[in-house]
């Protein structure tokens, strides 16, 4: 079964039942906006890792909801694998504590959930699991059908892949339709462990078993590209070289790293960012129109895009990228310590808590065109956003005082937190002066589908690993491309002159990010102060 997310984005602008209970915004009437996900088939969950912060924090509250929406089949069931020495009824307590908001129809699968306690290669531990699948298809429904997910440290998902192989695990049970594996990132820490990590999967499951999972492929915003691009007729012809001047990607968060400052260190900006999250939002605004929409007819095109961006030497990365490091500082009011000062972290620490880069990309739709990607820790305001900017017009009727006020036009694509998409442009302010400035036109995910309750994103990525709609999820030449684009970097920064540069907490970065784009003649969006919308109602971002 294929989820489209055109599709999806077209259904959820329709109308249908009056006389439910969904208000229409329009006449008053009741009605109810079409079901945003389609039943899934039966199958046993088996959460490796089942102990851990993922499970209880993202995995078992979005299960907890597929089930509240009718979206599980009655033949559902989870087990649990992790090294945490838990009985049956300790695992389900654990889930019970974990998702306090679920309702009766997760309540009523909860009771069959199973546990499995032991390392992740030995025998012992794949003889109870496999006892378990079988009762599960026998008692519980599960119809044979099988979805692994990977929610271990990155270091033994090659070891648990070659153990479901060792002990018969990797196909489906008797009269099953699928088994299928989730991975979640990082799929590993450069190409090489990349590489490596793939052959190991690749010996336990086909390519088309594996479901490499990275949660910002379930944002709305990200797959209302597609929709965005190809259903427009306004956008498409514009949506080029020709026509835009610059894109920028900004994934800002205000808090440091937590309680993940050890994960933090072995990590840093780069793999935990830009690698993946950055890397697939890039591919999806930039990419070429792919011939349908499905799944690898999609990521097609996503390799392609991956594959024109060009590949810097290690010289020319330390050129085209600034590192930076948050200090102390101040966020909304409130004195934060600096990244050296954080638990579990290196007083001496060269991680990088923010990221630059100047991308191209080399390919006929955007040569020439530069691509600014920026991430961080620590900075003003948490924003996920794109942003393409337009050429300037050739000649302007207006002098300088005039249109002092008047910035290129930017089709902005808000991906949190307020998931929407905004189009700046000019317009001539009320009175008797000819003074123009920057307004936008606002589109509001909340306001234009209340009622939807669109899925989040571990809800809609779990769900279409059962129903086995790969288009969101990440195929091996994909995440080894992505790998190739920021090798040299990870090259560079280990040699002398790789640089780390200070900013303190609160800030948009070190100063070194501004002269980054400064040389190209242009500037980074200020996602909080940027601009005034008609009618003087600020941006989401500064109410």
């Amino acid at each position: 079964m294929t989820t489209d997310p055109i599709s999806i984005a077209a259904a959820m602008d329709a109308e249908r039942d009056p006389g439910s209970d969904t208000p229409s915004a329009a006449d008053g009437e009741r009605r109810t906006l079409p079901p945003v996900l389609s039943k899934a088939p039966p199958v046993a969950m088996v959460i490796f890792g089942a102990s851990g912060d993922l499970t209880a924090r993202k995995i078992l509250p979005a299960l907890a909801r597929l089930a509240d929406r009718g979206v599980l089949d009655d033949g559902f069931t989870v087990i649990g694998v992790a090294r945490t020495e838990w009985s049956d009824d300790e695992f389900r307590a654990h889930v019970t504590e974990s998702t306090p908001d679920g309702g009766p129809k997760w309540r009523a699968l909860t009771g069959r959930f199973k546990y499995v306690t032991g390392e992740y290669d030995h025998p012992d531990t794949f003889d109870q699991l496999r006892s378990h699948l079988d009762e599960a298809d026998r008692i519980d429904g599960t119809d044979g059908n099988r979805l692994y997910y990977l929610a271990t440290i990155p270091s033994v998902f090659g070891l648990v892949a070659q153990a479901l192989a060792k002990h018969g695990c990797t196909g489906p049970g008797a009269g099953g339709n699928f088994a299928r594996v989730v991975v979640e990132k990082p799929f590993g820490r450069d190409l090489d462990s990349a590489l490596a990590l793939n052959d190991e999967m690749h010996r336990a499951f086909d390519e088309s078993q594996i479901y490499r999972i990275d949660h910002y492929m379930g944002k709305e915003t990200v797959q209302n590209v597609l929709a965005l691009r190809f259903a427009n007729a306004i956008f498409e012809p514009i949506w080029n070289r020709r026509y835009v001047e610059q894109v920028q990607v900004t994934v800002a968060e205000s808090l440091g790293v937590e309680h993940r400052g050890g994960f933090y260190e072995t990590a840093g900006a780069l793999r935990d960012i830009v690698q993946n999250h950055v890397m697939q939002v890039l591919a999806l605004t930039l990419m070429e129109s792919p011939t349908s929409t499905e799944a690898d007819r999609v990521r097609d095109e996503k390799v392609k895009l991956l594959q024109a961006i060009d590949i810097p030497t290690p010289d020319e990365a330390v050129d085209k990228s600034v590192r930076g490091q948050y200090l102390a500082g101040t966020v909304d009011g409130v004195d934060v310590p600096g990244y050296r000062a954080e638990d579990d972290v290196a007083p001496d620490s060269q991680t990088e808590t923010y990221l630059a880069l100047r991308l191209r990309v080399e390919n006929w739709r955007w040569a020439g065109v530069p691509i600014y990607v920026r991430t961080g820790k620590r900075l003003p305001a948490r924003v996920t956003e794109v942003a393409l900017t337009f050429r300037q017009v050739p000649f302007l009727l207006f002098d300088h005082r005039s249109s002092r006020d008047l910035r290129p036009n930017t089709l902005i694509l808000r991906i949190q937190p307020d998931e929407g998409i905004s189009l700046e442009f000019g317009a001539k302010v009320p009175g008797e002066k000819f003074h123009i400035r920057s307004v936008a036109m606002d589109f509001s995910y909340d306001e234009a589908f209340a009622g939807a309750d669109a899925a989040d994103g571990y809800e809609r990525l779990i769900h279409d690993a059962m129903v086995g709609d790969a288009t969101l999820f990440i195929r091996s030449d994909e995440v080894e491309q992505a790998w190739r684009i920021v090798d040299p970097y990870l090259t560079a920064w280990s040699e002398p002159g790789g640089g780390l540069h200070f900013y303190p907490a609160g800030t948009w970065g070190p100063h070194m990010a501004d002269l980054l784009v400064e040389r190209s003649g242009d500037e980074w969006r200020n996602p909080v102060v940027d601009l005034e919308l008609s009618g003087g109602r600020q941006t989401h971002l500064e109410q």
